[in-house]
């Protein structure tokens, strides 16, 4: 159980760490071209969620936050004992969270960088935190899916 929390740590310190060296080394907006027409490291800013959607609304994203942090504490002391997937996909999503919190907190917005064109389709630009709760969610999904199953409630 123990190591689950440790890995949202890490995932935490490993995504401010990046955000921390994107601010020192970029001035906003700056390039860095990676794999060209793929791949940039691009310094950008964001004060709402996922495309920019609910921009500026950070006393929002503090209580949703803490909310979500409580509920996945929660899911985590009750279920991710039984059911390592879950436990992984929680601790992933504990970690991104937390995360992009320290962003809102201390910068009153999240710093992203990772940018990709995938299939010419310039993808919107993100971060560590982010990619963290993305791969979460998907293992809590294909873990529940999972469970779903073995209960039988999932028709074949």
């Amino acid at each position: 159980m123990q190591l689950y929390y440790l890995i949202a740590l890490i995932i935490s310190g490993i995504d401010q760490l990046t955000k921390w060296i994107i601010v020192k080394e970029m001035e906003l907006g700056e390039q860095i071209t990676i794999i060209e027409d793929f791949f940039y490291l691009t310094s950008h800013r964001n004060t709402g969620a996922a495309w920019g959607i609910l921009e500026g609304k950070m006393f929002f994203f503090y209580i949703i936050t803490v909310a979500v942090v409580a509920g996945i504490i929660y899911y985590m002391q009750r279920y991710a004992k039984k059911d390592r997937l879950l436990g992984f996909g929680l601790c992933l999503i504990l970690g991104g969270a937390i995360g992009n919190f320290i962003d809102r907190l201390l910068r009153k917005e999240v710093v992203d960088f990772a940018d990709f064109i995938i299939f010419n389709y310039d993808f919107p630009i993100f971060n560590v935190a982010d990619s963290a709760l993305t791969i979460g969610v998907i293992l809590v999904i294909i873990a529940t899916i999972i469970d779903e199953k073995r209960k039988g409630n999932v028709k074949k």
